[in-house]
């Protein structure tokens, strides 16, 4: 179980990553409205629509990996034995002494009474 959760986490990292970089490399819709005004060239690796295909797909399919991923994690991490063996569980409640109670002779004391002075 162990092996399967690791192998999940390290898919999503990896996911996560490239989910990132892939959204960096993008540019937005109003990136292109410079190079009509001749500030720049639209042209890229992919083509000018080629790109936008290729890394929206890519990007989704990476969100889908991690959101799958996600919920794979969520699923396992809920998956528990009913008794771990944890020290906590097998410990007793502790035995509290009842408090003695103050005789009637005895002056009342303030907290401060009962700081000692040096």
């Amino acid at each position: 179980m162990s092996f399967v959760v690791t192998l999940i986490l390290t898919v999503q990292m990896i996911s996560a990553v490239a989910m990132v970089g892939l959204i960096l490399v993008q540019h937005g819709k109003g990136a292109d409205m410079g190079a009509a005004f001749g500030s720049g060239g639209s042209g890229s690796l992919f083509g000018a629509s080629g790109s936008a295909n290729f890394l929206s797909r890519t990007t989704g399919i990476l969100a889908t990996v991690f959101f799958v991923s996600t919920l794979a994690l969520a699923y396992f991490g809920n998956l528990r034995p009913a008794s771990t063996g944890s020290v906590l569980e097998n410990a007793a409640a502790p035995a509290t002494a009842p408090a003695a109670p103050a005789s009637e002779n005895a002056p009342a004391t303030s907290g401060a009474a009962q700081i000692p002075s040096k």
